[in-house]
């Protein structure tokens, strides 16, 4: 039976460590709650053991997860037991003698033990124990002392590395520090640069320190199911946006400068990405974006999105089949017969005779024009989108930084110069879109594009992206 609950569907793991070390950190990346607990580049920012359970998709709990305090004077703990308790007893109940002169404030304790109380009593009450370890700092007798504490519990403990980019020198020696006190499984988890494999090993080195381990083995194999429909699902929002903009077309007289035009079109495409962008970030529940009121924008809205030198960057062709920044979209759209230009072109004012004339039969007779969004931007738009999607199924939850959507090292989601044939019939229908009035309009009939599209996207988001040569 677990020490915590008779529930056999219930594990509860408290998660402990000194402070700053990214306790709660690896509580809000487990939890995907960005907003869990409190967390800054300062110490001691957990006063209180904070609980959460973690359910099953049928709203069973599973897991109960236990944030601690910084266990910050394990050094005056590990002294007073030597001093003041039977060295015959056993670990639990020495720690049950110090936690009595902790609530009758015993005057043999010479500092106030409070916070360090709160830690040893969800230690022991607990099934497993994460031993959360800043891989950036040496091993210091005080992380040896905090061990023994932890040893004292009965508890099983995994040791639970963070922050380890550039610093495997410095796990080594943990490594074998840790051992000699056997403890020898350990885990390597980012809480900043999120590796889903890593979470997926995590729950299984749980499960194997757990007497009830098929809670943790449930809790994994529907983390997995629910990670493959999150990627479907944010496939399914950029396939839509996309088709939303190809199919997006004003019509104007022959004659007509198609800059004012062509400006409101740019404001409504950007508008529209914006929206996707938003729908993302809520799917990986990045609700609000933002630590410490400081939001956390969407960078690189300096650089115009149709902006030629943009596309250049990016490694994408224009019409004309160059990528040195010439007019854009000066040619014929195929799919409709269409005028299909770049929207970058018509601010600078340099479209002005090289707007072509050609139309569909019944424009012509009409003396009216069609304008698109050229294959280019398409283009563009899909790197971008899916150079979002990509990182943000590899942050973390405790990241601080700023969410970039500069993607020029992002391999093209498909040949510059060609364009999926579901984007060249969603610009022969023009009804499909909805990028002037509510941007959900009409998803149905994009549905049927929106499908084919969403195969190249997965696909790209799951190999190129995901294994990049």
């Amino acid at each position: 039976m677990n020490k915590s609950s008779k529930n056999k569907y219930l594990v509860t793991i408290s998660v402990i460590g000194h402070t700053n070390v990214g306790k709660t950190s690896l509580m809000r990346t487990l939890l995907r709650d960005a907003e869990f607990g409190e967390v800054k580049n300062e110490s001691a920012t957990t006063r209180h053991v904070a609980a959460v359970n973690i359910l099953d998709k049928h709203g069973k709990v599973l897991i109960g997860l236990h944030d601690t305090p910084g266990l910050e004077d394990a050094t005056g703990v590990m002294d007073f037991l030597q001093d003041h308790t039977d060295g015959r007893a056993d670990g639990v109940e020495r720690l049950q003698v110090f936690l009595q002169a902790v609530a009758s404030s015993d005057p043999r304790l010479s500092e106030d033990f409070s916070q360090e109380a709160k830690v040893i009593r969800s230690l022991i009450a607990a099934d497993i124990a994460m031993y959360v370890i800043d891989a950036r700092e040496p091993v210091l007798s005080k992380y040896k002392d905090e061990l023994a504490v932890l040893a004292s519990s009965g508890t099983p403990v995994l040791p639970v590395f963070n922050f380890i980019k550039g610093n495997e020198e410095n796990m080594a020696t943990w490594r074998e520090m840790l051992s000699r006190r056997a403890l020898h499984v350990t885990h390597a988890f980012d809480t900043v640069a999120f590796d889903f494999e890593g979470e997926m090993a995590l729950w299984q080195n749980l499960a194997t320190l757990s007497m009830d381990h098929q809670s943790l083995i449930t809790l994994r194999h529907e983390r997995q199911e629910t990670w493959q429909d999150m990627a479907e699902v944010g496939t399914a929002i950029i396939a839509d946006f996309l088709v939303n903009v190809a199919s997006f077309s004003k019509k104007i007289e022959e004659n007509e400068d198609p800059a004012p035009t062509l400006s409101a079109m740019q404001t409504a495409v950007r508008q529209s990405e914006d929206i996707m962008q938003s729908k993302l970030l809520h799917l990986y529940q990045f609700y609000h974006a933002h630590i410490d009121d400081d939001e956390v924008s969407i960078l690189g809205k300096e650089q115009d999105l149709f902006d030629g030198e943009l596309l250049t960057r990016y490694g994408i062709r224009t019409a004309g089949g160059s990528v040195t920044g010439m007019v854009i979209g000066a040619g014929i759209d195929m799919a409709t017969l269409g005028a299909s230009l770049g929207l970058g072109t018509a601010l600078g004012g340099v479209l002005g005779g090289l707007l072509p004339n050609t139309s569909t039969i019944r424009d012509k007779a009409m003396g009216v024009q069609t304008l698109t969004i050229d294959d280019a931007t398409l283009t563009l738009l899909a790197t971008r989108a899916q150079h979002l999607h990509h990182t943000l199924r590899h942050r973390g939850h405790a990241s601080l930084h700023a969410i970039k959507s500069d993607a020029t090292d992002t391999a093209l989601p498909w040949q510059t110069g060609k364009l999926p044939n579901a984007l060249k019939k969603a610009r022969a229908r023009p009804h499909y879109s909805s990028l002037e009035g509510r941007y959900e309009d009409n998803m149905s009939l994009r549905q049927e594009l929106s499908d084919r599209l969403s195969v190249l996207l997965l696909d790209h988001l799951q190999t190129k992206l995901a294994n990049p040569t």
